[in-house]
């Protein structure tokens, strides 16, 4: 499995907006001006996937996951 064949997700409900995932990966998240977590990019390719992979394991709150997705071929 690839990192391409990742797909981020956020529990919008859940994050606390302690910012941990922007400051690790701004290409892939942000936050609204209440501080929640938005995903800019849920579906990122190269390092920049890599960055996301830490992010969702530095989230305090675990309102970001990935599912991995198995592809054709």
């Amino acid at each position: 499995m690839t990192e391409d064949d990742m797909r981020l997700n956020a529990d919008t409900g859940r994050c606390v907006g302690a910012g941990q995932c922007v400051l690790t990966e701004p290409t892939v998240f942000d936050q609204c001006d209440d501080g929640v977590v938005v995903l800019v990019i849920n579906r990122p390719e190269g390092e920049a996937a890599q960055r996301a992979r830490h992010a969702v394991a530095l989230c305090p709150s675990g309102a970001l996951s990935v599912t991995e997705e198995v592809g054709d071929g």
